[in-house]
C-alpha cells in the first residue's frame, strides 16, 4: 500500500515538505494532492508539481478523495481547524507546530483524533536529533539525580523586518496567534518538557515590538517552578544576532551543557545532596567525571517525522510526536502569555476560558498587513534546522 498525502498549505514550510514527498523520499507514501488559497501559489504549484492535483480549498481536496493523510502547514489558527475536518473525512493528520493557537482547540483536534481512530502527529523535527535525545534519555534514567535547574538561551533566531513582511498573518495575534514564543520556539518548548518535564507553574516578560515594527512580542523571558522545587528559565528573541543556544540541566548528581552541537556532562560520583549535608567541610569537592560528546545534525529531521508518520499508518511504528503531547509546549506558551498579560504567576494547566478571552481582545485591537508576494517552492531551510 502507498499512503497517498496531501499538502494544506503550501508556503514556504508546506512546499518544502511537498517537495519531499515529490522526491519520493518518504517509502511508502507519495504527494498525491496540494492545497493553497493564494491564486498565484496555485499556479506555480501545478507547473512545479505536473500531475498532482491542485485545489483552492480543504474541503474541495477532501471532497476529490484522493488521500488517505493530510500535513497541515497553513497559519496556526487553522491547524485545529483543518484537522478536526480532515478526521471527519476519515483522514490521518500530520499538523506543522503550533498544534493549535489555544489549548482549548488544541485539546478539541485531540478529541477529534480519538473518536475517528485516525493517527495526529505533530512536526516536532528536533526531537529526532541525537543530542536531544541522548540529553533526554540521561536526564529520564535519573542519572543526574533530583533534578534541580533547567535554563536555555536561545537567541540565535534573528529575524529582519522584511522576514515580519513576508505574510501578510505575520506578527499579527488576528493571524498568528503571537510572536516568537508561538511561531520560533515552539520546537524548544517542547524538548524542554520532553527532556525535563512540564512545570507547575509559569511567571514571563513578553515584550512587544521590542526589536520589529510588529504587534506581538520578539522578545521573551520565562521562569517556571516544579513541585519538587526545581526551577527552569526560557530566554528567547528574534532581535538578537548572532545569538546564542546554550542549554543547562543540571541535578544534584550532575550537570549537561549543550552548546555548539556538542554535550559536555559533569557526572558526581556520590548525590550532592547527601556530600552537602555530611561533609565537615565549608566548600568540598565532589568527585566527579567529566566529558564531551560531539553530535552531528540529524540530515532530514523534517523528512524523519515524515517517515515516522507514514510508518506508524502502515506498520504501528510509535510516533515521534503524537498530537496529545504537543499540549505540553503549548500550555507552556499560553501560560507565559498569560502571565505577561496579567502580571500574574499562572498555575498549569492553564485556565483555557481565561486565556481564549483575553486573546479574543488581542485580536480585536489586530490587523493583518499586506505581505511580499512568495510563490516559489524550495526545499529545507537550514533556519529550520538545529543551529549552533
Amino acid at each position: 500500500m502507498t499512503l497517498r498525502i496531501g499538502v494544506i498549505g503550501v508556503g514556504a514550510m508546506g512546499g518544502a515538505h511537498a517537495k519531499y514527498l515529490a522526491e519520493g523520499s518518504v517509502e511508502g507514501a507519495a504527494l498525491a494532492a496540494l492545497c493553497d488559497t493564494d491564486g498565484a501559489r496555485r499556479e506555480t504549484l501545478r507547473r512545479e508539481f505536473p500531475g498532482v492535483p491542485v485545489f483552492e480549498t480543504a474541503d474541495a481536496l477532501f471532497d476529490a478523495a484522493v488521500c488517505d493523510a493530510v500535513v497541515i502547514a497553513a497559519p496556526h489558527y487553522f491547524h485545529p481547524e483543518i484537522g478536526i475536518a480532515a478526521f471527519a473525512r476519515g483522514l490521518h493528520v500530520l499538523t506543522e507546530k503550533p498544534i493549535a493557537v489555544q489549548c482549548s482547540r488544541a485539546k478539541a483536534l485531540v478529541a477529534a483524533a480519538e473518536r475517528s481512530g485516525k493517527t495526529l502527529a505533530v512536526m516536532f523535527n528536533q526531537r529526532t536529533e541525537p543530542i536531544f535525545r541522548a540529553a533526554r534519555e540521561i536526564v529520564q534514567s535519573g542519572a543526574l539525580g533530583q533534578p534541580k535547574r533547567f535554563d536555555w538561551i536561545i537567541t540565535n533566531w534573528y529575524r529582519t523586518q522584511a522576514y515580519y513582511r513576508s505574510g501578510g498573518w505575520r506578527a499579527t495575534w488576528r493571524g498568528e496567534g503571537g510572536g516568537v514564543l508561538m511561531n520560533q520556539a515552539p520546537h524548544q518548548l517542547d524538548l524542554w518538557q520532553w527532556i525535563f518535564g512540564m512545570p507547575r507553574a509559569v511567571r514571563a516578560e513578553c515584550r512587544v515590538a521590542q526589536y520589529h515594527d510588529i504587534e506581538v512580542e520578539d522578545d521573551a523571558i520565562l521562569f517556571a517552578e516544579y513541585e519538587n522545587g526545581a526551577t527552569a528559565t526560557f530566554r528567547t528573541t528574534t532581535g538578537e544576532y548572532p545569538g546564542t543556544n546554550r542549554l543547562e540541566i543540571a541535578g544534584d548528581r550532575g550537570k549537561l551543557v549543550l552548546e555548539g552541537g556538542v554535550m559536555k556532562r559533569w557526572q558526581l560520583r556520590e548525590p550532592e545532596r547527601e556530600v552537602c549535608f555530611r561533609s565537615e567541610e565549608a566548600s568540598a569537592k565532589i568527585p566527579m567525571d567529566v566529558s564531551e560528546t560531539p553530535f552531528d545534525k540529524k540530515k532530514h529531521a523534517h523528512g524523519a517525522v515524515l517517515q515516522n508518520f507514514a510508518d506508524h499508518i502502515l506498520h504501528g511504528a510509535p510516533l515521534i510526536a503524537p498530537g496529545a503531547e504537543a499540549l505540553n509546549a503549548l500550555s507552556i506558551a499560553n501560560a507565559a502569555y498569560l502571565s505577561a498579560w496579567t502580571g500574574e504567576k499562572i498555575a498549569l494547566p492553564v485556565d483555557d476560558e481565561r486565556f481564549d478571552r483575553l486573546l479574543e481582545e488581542k485580536k480585536q485591537a489586530s490587523a493583518l498587513r499586506e505581505s511580499t508576494p512568495h510563490t516559489d517552492v524550495g526545499g529545507y531551510s537550514e533556519r529550520w534546522q538545529v543551529r549552533w
